[in-house]
């Protein structure tokens, strides 16, 4: 099913397909015509599995026909556990919301930094993403209204409860209109989030993805090269050189590596790009952009993209380095071979790295094929 089946306002879907998302993520494919429909929703899906966009498309929808409120009184509410995951939402409402007809203006709030500008960026405010004790201080100075609320988004709910807002949540609750759409996103359904969800969530649509079924790797021809640690660099360049390889998704265990391996292949006349937790959400998303658009020819990442990327075509994964877990090891892979589509995933593997390799073969329940080579044929790179 196309995103243009849901109907979502035109502007979004031009917006979707210059940004590369041909095809809804299956919780997508789900959520989005629920929440269209006014439904309260309960997802459970995988960090990765697409819940944001799930929520961000109908929402900005339903606010361009929203006749707006009153000055400081949102429309809408996404409370989340940290300050990383605020902001990373706000920059998916920017990016989905920027050719909108009707300004939606979007804000990230949370603890940490000053209360003062976030106090005066308030004004005109429709959308805002915040973590539960700062909204509270903002609450008690009066610089936001939540009686206006029409939709209210838990995301990452489960980690709320973990790292203990149960107390602020609850006070939250009490402010808010009781009339309103609630959706409520988790990585699981624990015993604690049953209980919020039964007194918050009315009748709800219960959607919940495996994200292992998800990722299909038997569309991904898997391959491995043993190497020393030395030769790694020389062989990576020459695969990337020699097969003419255009958009490259490399992995590396740090963001020291990630950092090292960018700069020797910018310095063997390979575009590329490093991608990692030390830089600052809006470079990443600029990086990520321009990966999709064939503007960087090799994205070298540590793990924070393994579950997070999605490249509709994205021809190739290389593990410079293997994860620490099976379980990340067809995450990273799983970046190639998506929506039907075939892919190559390729791991250099050391001496050291070989018992850790059998490992994942055989909690993968498949053999990665073993390629020979001729080291000779890296001198040079």
């Amino acid at each position: 099913m196309p995103f243009s089946a849901f109907g979502l306002t035109p502007a979004l879907l031009n917006t979707l397909n210059i940004h590369s998302y041909f095809r809804p993520f299956p919780i997508q494919q789900e959520a989005i015509p629920a929440i269209m429909n006014g439904k309260d929703v309960l997802g459970i899906a995988k960090t990765g599995a697409g819940k944001t966009a799930s929520y961000v498309l109908p929402i900005l929808t339903r606010l361009q026909g929203d006749n707006g409120s009153k000055n400081r009184h949102i429309n809408t509410l996404i409370l989340v556990p940290t300050r990383e995951l605020a902001i990373q939402i706000n920059e998916v409402f920017r990016l989905f919301s920027a050719d909108l007809p009707k300004l939606v203006k979007s804000l990230a709030v949370y603890g940490g930094v000053s209360i003062n500008p976030q106090m005066m960026d308030l004004q005109g405010v429709n959308v805002l993403v915040a973590t539960p004790g700062r909204l509270l201080e903002l609450v008690d100075n009066n610089a936001v209204h939540l009686s206006s609320i029409q939709t209210l988004v838990l995301d990452e709910a489960d980690k709320m409860l973990n790292l203990g807002f149960k107390d602020e949540l609850d006070r939250l609750f009490t402010l808010l209109p009781k009339k309103r759409q609630n959706l409520l996103f988790s990585a699981t359904l624990s015993s604690d989030l049953s209980a919020v969800h039964q007194v918050l969530l009315q009748d709800p649509v219960l959607i919940k993805i495996d994200l292992e079924e998800e990722l299909n790797i038997d569309s991904i021809q898997q391959l491995a090269y043993f190497v020393s640690e030395e030769k790694k660099g020389p062989l990576l360049r020459h695969l990337i050189t020699s097969q003419e390889m255009k958009q490259v998704l490399v992995f590396t265990s740090s963001v020291k590596r990630a950092d090292n391996v960018a700069t020797k292949l910018r310095a063997n006349g390979i575009d590329a790009m490093s991608i990692h937790s030390k830089k600052t959400q809006g470079v990443r998303t600029n990086l990520l952009t321009k990966f999709k658009h064939n503007k960087i020819r090799v994205l070298v990442a540590t793990d924070l993209l393994a579950r997070g990327i999605d490249i509709e075509l994205l021809p190739h994964v290389i593990n410079y380095e293997l994860p620490r877990s099976p379980k990340d090891y067809v995450h990273r892979i799983g970046r190639t071979g998506r929506a039907d589509s075939q892919g190559e995933a390729i791991s250099l593997v050391s001496p050291e790295e070989q018992d850790h390799f059998r490992i994942i073969q055989k909690k993968m329940g498949k053999i990665v094929t073993r390629v020979a080579f001729d080291e000779t044929t890296l001198k040079g790179y």
